[in-house]
C-alpha cells in the first residue's frame, strides 16, 4: 500500500499526526506488508497555523499513483479550497482507492468534487461551510461512506486513524496499536453509508 499524506500552508498539525502516528503502525501486520508513505504538498516547504515550518518530501505528486490520500484540516483550507491549482491537483487522486480527511480537510476533498452525492462531516464548527459539497452533513466523529471517509474536528484523527487501520487490517490490529499508543477510548459516532 502506497498513502500520500497532503500538507499545506495553515494545515492544523495534530490533525496530521494523530491520523500519521497511527496508520504508519499498519507496517507491523500482514495487511502492511510494503506500506510506503510520502508528504506531498505544492511546494518544498510548509508552515502550519501554529507556525511550525515542514519540509515536504514529493512536491505534486501523480496522486493516482497512490492507494490512499489523507487530507487534514486547518484555518488554511478556507482559503486553499478556491485554489484553482491546489484543488486540480488533488482532483488527481480522482482513481485512488481511499480517500481519507480529517477536519476541514473534507472541505478540500468537497472542492474537488469527491463529495458529490455523498454524506461527509467535519469540524463541528464547519458544518456549514462542507454543506455545499455534499449532499448529508452528518454531525458525528466518523463518516465512511464508500470510498470516502471523512472525520470530525482535531481530535478525531487519531479515532479516524484506528478505524482505517481496522479497515484495512481487523480489528485485533487496531486494538494492538490501541495498547501501543495508551489509547483507552472507544470511538463512538461511526456512520457507514455504502
Amino acid at each position: 500500500m502506497k498513502m500520500a499524506f497532503i500538507l499545506f500552508d495553515g494545515v492544523t498539525f495534530l490533525d496530521f499526526a494523530g491520523f500519521y502516528d497511527v496508520i504508519y503502525r499498519l507496517g507491523q501486520f500482514e495487511a502492511g506488508q510494503g506500506l510506503k508513505w510520502d508528504i506531498c504538498g505544492v511546494r518544498g516547504e510548509i508552515t502550519d497555523e501554529l507556525g511550525l515550518t515542514v519540509k515536504i518530501g514529493r512536491v505534486k505528486p501523480d496522486l493516482s499513483d497512490y492507494d490512499l490520500v489523507f487530507v487534514p484540516g486547518g484555518l488554511g483550507t478556507r482559503k486553499l479550497r478556491y485554489d484553482e491549482d491546489f484543488i486540480e491537483w488533488l482532483q488527481g487522486a480522482a482513481s485512488v482507492p481511499y480517500k481519507i480527511s480529517v477536519c476541514t480537510g473534507s472541505l478540500l476533498l468537497g472542492a474537488a468534487g469527491f463529495l458529490a452525492g455523498r454524506s461527509a462531516t467535519t469540524h463541528p464548527s464547519a458544518y456549514e461551510l462542507l454543506s455545499p459539497y455534499c449532499t448529508n452533513v452528518v454531525k458525528t466523529r466518523i463518516v465512511q461512506d464508500g470510498n470516502i471517509i471523512t472525520g470530525g474536528g482535531v481530535s478525531a484523527s487519531v479515532d479516524l486513524g484506528l478505524y482505517v487501520l481496522s479497515l484495512l487490517a481487523g480489528e485485533e490490529a487496531m486494538l494492538s496499536v490501541k495498547q501501543q499508543i495508551d489509547y483507552p477510548y472507544v470511538t463512538q459516532g461511526i456512520v457507514q453509508r455504502q
